[in-house]
């Protein structure tokens, strides 16, 4: 960018990322900082999404760090009279990326998942969320009376009485998307657990049901916030 040399005669001053020789006033330095056009400068632009949508690639743009969590699957319902609790839902699978490549001017589908929808004695996994390369599956479904086994998805949805934990981080993805649900729910007491981003899900006992796992922080948006920790059967 060009800027006027105040009356003096000569040529204008050139100011560019990597020089900016002479004294300017804070609209200047506004101004080219604005323009991407200042010693040193970058700006970091945060955008969240939270619907299915579409991320033209701004001019300048030549890489992205990403976080991308996948809707939660459903927790288990059962029919009255039914003494055996559902598990609780897996957390959507968390993934981070971190300088992604991505072209100006180019359009990018953003796929956000919703949640697992729960029925009387069912539900489903939860829906994948994605963005490029990269996809985080939704998570798993808890143990109920269909299948006392918790289903399998970014975390696994924990277990009801006489059921095995839902396995996270399916499909597999390294650094692990998620983690397991609980484990074999108790006759007449507590199911289990979802698995969740940071921990597995909490086996159910006689006197209560699991803990959801707990999730993970991320501080991609600016400050420090927990995603993906798993339901409470």
């Amino acid at each position: 960018m060009l800027r006027p040399n105040g009356g003096i005669i000569g040529a204008r001053t050139t100011v560019s990322a990597s020089q900016a020789k002479g004294v300017f006033s804070l609209i200047e330095q506004l101004l080219n900082k604005g323009a991407n056009s200042w010693p040193g400068v970058g700006f970091t632009v945060v955008q969240t999404f939270t619907a299915t949508s579409t991320w033209t690639c701004p001019t300048g743009v030549t890489e992205v760090e990403c976080l991308v969590v996948a809707g939660g699957g459903a927790g288990a319902g059962v029919n009255g009279g039914n003494y055996y609790g559902g598990g609780g839902g897996g957390a959507g699978g968390f993934r981070t990326g971190t300088g992604l490549s991505v072209t100006a001017g180019t359009d990018y589908t953003i796929t956000v998942g919703g949640g697992g929808a729960a029925t009387t004695g069912g539900g489903s996994q939860g829906g994948s969320s994605v963005f490029s390369t990269i996809t985080s599956a939704g998570g798993g479904v808890g143990g109920n009376q269909s299948s006392s086994s918790g289903g399998s998805g970014g975390s696994g949805g924990g277990a009801r009485a006489g059921g095995n934990a839902g396995t996270g981080n399916t499909p597999s993805t390294s650094p692990s998307q998620g983690n397991n649900g609980g484990g074999n729910g108790v006759d007449n007491g507590g199911a289990s657990g979802g698995g969740g981003a940071g921990a597995a899900g909490v086996t159910g006992t006689t006197s209560a049901s699991g803990n959801g796992g707990n999730g993970t922080a991320s501080s991609t948006s600016g400050s420090s916030v927990t995603y993906a920790g798993g339901a409470l059967s």
